[in-house]
């Protein structure tokens, strides 16, 4: 491998990375043409990607172009622990059934970004569990309180006198071992785990091997435009989810995150990411032709162009000229929502899903929230007849299409 190939594959393997540790290590071992065991931890404690999930899966992907191996750990021992993750308290542990039941969910969509058949697939149970208590013992005393509190939460949650039980420093521990097992070269992550990649390095150089190369990606915020996606707070974007849905969630968050969605959760050139965020920092018509960009590039990358297409296209018909979609849900109206000739427009709608409840459903048609082919219903209660075939709609974007 020539110097010029060697640096082309140092950029692009470390293009829009946070942290490189060392990267100069990184760098040395492309000159040496080895081929990299590229280590990225799993642990399966919910059944979707996102698309911040699939931020480090996706460079996970750049190593395997290049020809490294993807070493994917199915962290269904450490899920079972609890880890903060940068949390400022423990993660729920989960039975060893409800990891499995995730992790199954979990695999058919990594192939999505992944060449299956050039991945190797580890469960950290087969080295974890076998370990006994000496074994256990002989791996703390590779570390210290003093180095655990250098995590941030954990300095934050010890300075604040909050608990941190023992279970939470065993995990970087654990996370780390993993390393030793599979005999890393580079571990990926996104950045609130460079504090555990870091712990994989000193733990390597205990079992007498060459220390990993810790690579963090940045974390991508939800749609809510605050906090990091999660599925557990529900400002998620999952890489299944149906094209109009993706393309109007994308279209949902803030101005100032257009360039970063952009950088990280699509395909876009270095260029095109430059055009999009200063657009975006215009405000105006200009900012929302590029989150348009955006959406059409993530739905492009997970569904194809011609998806993105018809996605924008019934985007303006519910938002611009306030049709109902093509395709929609068809549903019976519930039988007890219906005395006589008269239908009671809030059992309707709760029993339907659309609303959380009667109360919840008269609230939103005091606010104007539901309409009938279109039109606001301001009244509870409406002619049955006017219910049959008719599209009911439930703020901007829930359609349901009733039998006659």
């Amino acid at each position: 491998m020539t110097d010029k190939d060697v640096q082309d594959q140092l950029e692009r393997l470390t293009r829009r990375a946070e942290h490189v540790v060392p990267k100069e290590d990184l760098e040395q071992r492309l000159k040496e043409g080895k081929q990299l065991r590229v280590k990225l931890g799993v642990d399966p404690t919910a059944k979707d990607v996102t698309l911040g999930w699939a931020v480090p899966l996706r460079k996970l992907r750049d190593f395997q172009e290049a020809g490294h191996t993807p070493v994917l750990i199915v962290g269904d021992f450490t899920a079972r622990i609890g880890d903060p993750s940068g949390k400022s308290e423990t993660r729920p542990q989960l039975s060893k059934e409800q990891v499995e039941a995730n992790a199954e969910a979990l695999f058919d969509q990594f192939w999505d970004i992944l060449d299956r058949d050039r991945v190797e697939i580890r469960y950290n149970s087969e080295w974890l569990e076998p370990l006994d208590f000496a074994d256990i013992l002989k791996l703390t005393s590779h570390y210290t309180v003093a180095q655990m509190l250098e995590r941030d939460d954990f300095a934050k949650r010890y300075k604040e006198q909050r608990p941190i039980s023992i279970v939470e420093f065993m995990y970087p521990l654990a996370q780390a071992y993993d390393s030793v097992a599979v005999e890393s070269d580079v571990e990926l992550g996104g950045n609130d785990q460079l504090f555990n990649l870091l712990v994989g390095r000193d733990l390597q150089r205990a079992y007498g091997q060459e220390p990993q190369i810790a690579l963090t990606m940045p974390l991508l915020e939800g749609i809510d435009g605050v906090q990091k996606m999660s599925q557990s707070l529900g400002n998620y974007i999952g890489i299944r989810e149906a094209p109009e849905e993706m393309f109007g969630k994308v279209m949902k968050i803030p101005d100032t995150l257009v360039g970063r969605y952009a950088e990280l959760a699509t395909e876009m050139s270095s260029e095109n990411v430059v055009d999009v965020t200063n657009d975006a920092r215009a405000g105006g018509p200009e900012a929302g032709a590029a989150k348009r960009r955006v959406a059409r590039a993530v739905v492009a990358l997970y569904h194809g162009d011609e998806a993105a297409n018809q996605a924008e296209a019934s985007f303006d018909r519910q938002f611009r000229e306030h049709q109902a979609p093509e395709e929609m849900e068809s549903a019976d109206i519930p039988p007890d929502a219906i005395d006589g000739e008269v239908a009671y427009l809030p059992r309707v709608l709760a029993e339907l899903g659309l609303a959380a409840s009667r109360s919840d459903a008269r609230r939103l048609i005091a606010q104007q929230g539901v309409r009938l082919n279109g039109e606001v219903v301001t009244a509870e209660e409406l002619a049955a007849a006017d219910l049959r075939g008719a599209v009911l709609q439930v703020g901007k974007r829930r359609f349901v299409r009733l039998k006659d």
